[in-house]
């Protein structure tokens, strides 16, 4: 297809940018994916290529046929407002699918051929989404080969840490930055075990700009417990973490904060509430739904078996449990205390930078970032403070093209999860921070009136 072998990405369209004064707009700017041929497929290669000796466009009036996978193309999309010409910064979180629990849960990709499986195919999959973006951070989740993700990665001027969970397992939390743009100052590992909160770990790193040391960036990269029943777990893992980075920011003169992740909680969920709101009254809601997820079964949001589905929804309703003590002394810190609250006053960057309806729910967040037999919905998130805004966003794809592929990994994704990758613009300070975001929206009103 005129793209080097396992070349996930095609050379990105050229994005026209004008300077006016001290701003700076972009163009609408896309991805443009290759497909591979069926021989790339079977006889990977180890290296990594990055290149494309010939662009491939995508011609929508074109028909496919009908036994060949749908197109995947993922748009830039920028704010629509312009923002003053400043440092930028692009983060991605990606939860690249562990090699080992691929395997461990094959029930879950029935749909996906075996050699889109094979950790060497969608090693290389993965390795080439990431470096086509050219991101200056990179938070993985999931990951279980970090020393073949690291070999490629330092080749391409990355520096990494990495965190593996306590217990049986081998996956942990995985850290990317480019040594030429950022400092690492400060770095703090948590493993939630010490503090009864299960198995998982997430990092804490505290950056500043090579070339700029007045830049500086706390950044968060987290793997929430999957178990839906747990919520009581999750919240106190989010409130561990949130509060962990307050203090490490508020020591380095209240830095920013971006929090990357699998938050393994859907955006019309109370764990979601929570995020964006920072508190949190547990006593409203069952700890078995605070997650939302057991709502996002392929069959439910393709309407397939509504019914079924609906009664089973309603049957949860009536079996609500109560939360004992030691569940609400794991969810909030305090056995006495029914709120949870967290320190950071965060916004999703999706959820900033509004795209189509195709894409995006009523909320402005990805309709979806994981697809598997069993899920279908939105676990993945950046979230970010004062003192940072986002500038574009890559969007996800559209649920129909996700329908259309059966399931994830594919051939040219390497994980049944999307990764989200957003540029971020540095403040002045906190004040200016919250004047920038004060007129993205005022701006928005403005044209919604208009």
């Amino acid at each position: 297809m005129g793209c080097h072998a396992a070349s996930w990405l095609c050379a990105p369209m050229p994005t026209a940018t004008t300077t006016t004064g001290s701003s700076k707009f972009y163009k609408s700017t896309t991805i443009f994916c290759c497909i591979n041929s069926p021989a790339d497929s079977t006889h990977p290669s180890p290296s990594v290529s990055t290149g494309s000796s010939s662009r491939r466009w995508y011609n929508p009036l074109k028909k496919r046929p009908l036994d060949q996978p749908p197109e995947i193309v993922r748009h830039w999309i920028d704010s629509d407002h312009p923002f003053p010409s400043q440092e930028t910064f692009t983060v991605v979180s990606y939860n690249i699918l562990g090699d080992r629990n691929a395997f461990k849960h094959r029930d879950l990709y029935s749909n996906v051929p075996f050699s889109y499986m094979k950790w060497d195919h969608r090693r290389r999959v993965i390795c080439n989404e990431i470096i086509g973006w050219n991101p200056d951070i990179v938070c993985l989740q999931e990951v279980d080969k970090y020393f073949d993700l690291v070999s490629i990665m330092e080749k391409e001027g990355y520096a990494g840490s990495y965190k593996r969970r306590t217990g049986d397992t081998v996956d942990g939390c995985a850290m990317f930055w480019k040594a030429e743009k950022f400092r690492l100052l400060e770095g703090e590992c948590i493993e939630f075990k010490q503090y009864g909160l299960r198995d998982n770990v997430a990092q804490l790193s505290l950056f500043e700009m090579c070339e700029d040391e007045s830049r500086k960036l706390l950044v968060g990269n987290i793997h929430v417990l999957y178990n839906p029943s747990r919520g009581d777990v999750k919240l106190g893992q989010i409130r561990f973490l949130s509060s962990r980075a307050h203090i490490l920011s508020e020591k380095w003169g209240n830095v920013p904060v971006v929090l990357a992740g699998d938050f393994n909680s859907t955006p019309q969920s109370a764990m979601y509430q929570f995020l964006s709101s920072s508190e949190l009254n547990i006593m409203l809601y069952d700890r078995r739904e605070l997650s939302g997820q057991r709502n996002c079964h392929p069959a439910q949001v393709f309407d397939v078996e509504r019914e079924i589905s609906s009664s089973f929804i309603l049957m949860d309703r009536f079996l609500k449990g109560c939360w004992t003590d030691e569940e609400v002394k794991v969810a909030t810190g305090n056995a006495d205390c029914h709120v949870v609250v967290h320190p950071l006053k965060l916004k999703s960057s999706y959820a900033t930078v509004k795209s189509s309806t195709r894409t995006r729910g009523f909320n402005g967040e990805p309709l979806a970032t994981s697809y598997h037999s069993k899920f279908l919905g939105t676990v993945d998130y950046l979230w970010y403070s004062d003192g940072v805004v986002p500038t574009r966003v890559l969007d996800t794809l559209p649920v129909d093209i996700l329908r259309g592929l059966g399931g994830l990994p594919c051939r040219e994704v390497g994980s049944d999860h999307l990764a989200l990758v957003s540029e971020f613009a540095f403040a002045q300070g906190t004040e200016e921070g919250n004047n920038m975001t004060s007129m993205v929206l005022q701006h928005k009103n403005f044209k919604r009136g208009s």
